[in-house]
């Protein structure tokens, strides 16, 4: 049987860095669409665009194909260019010979990609991509929303 294809379009937000901060997430298959966003009370912006793809990828109840787009150089570049293979090889030390940020984050991105076929698309943030527009309105809102709540 062929896995359905399945968008994703993500993004993350941090008032302050590290602050409070936020992810928008878009998913789209078919006619289907949902939309979803979180928070956490301190983060990074760093952290919040990889909890925005793990949100995501978490949602699908099965392998799929899946078109992934964020604005984050951070998040596409670590797949596209081979970071995270070196990483692992390294210890999960960075090429300045650095302890990785946020490997727990990328660990579970990691097992998420293990059940997924995942094309990683960098897009052009707080421009003309609609979708990553709504993903950094829900991603904003996440922390308006908890900030008022105090």
């Amino acid at each position: 049987m062929a896995k359905k294809h399945v968008t994703i379009y993500t993004d993350g937000a941090c008032s302050g860095n590290p602050g409070p901060g936020g992810f928008g997430v878009v998913l789209i298959y078919g006619p289907h669409r949902k939309e979803i966003c979180g928070y956490e009370k301190n983060t990074t912006n760093q952290r919040m665009e990889l909890a925005a793809a793990i949100a995501g990828l978490s949602l699908l109840k099965e392998p799929c194909l899946v078109d992934l787009y964020s604005d984050s150089a951070y998040l596409i570049n670590a797949w596209q260019q081979g970071w995270l293979g070196n990483w692992q090889k390294n210890n999960w030390k960075n090429s300045k010979k650095q302890p990785v940020e946020n490997k727990d984050l990328w660990e579970s991105l990691l097992g998420l990609a293990k059940k997924h076929q995942i094309a990683w698309h960098k897009v052009v943030g707080h421009s003309d991509n609609a979708e990553n527009n709504v993903c950094d309105a829900l991603a904003r809102k996440a922390i308006c929303d908890n900030l008022n709540d105090k």
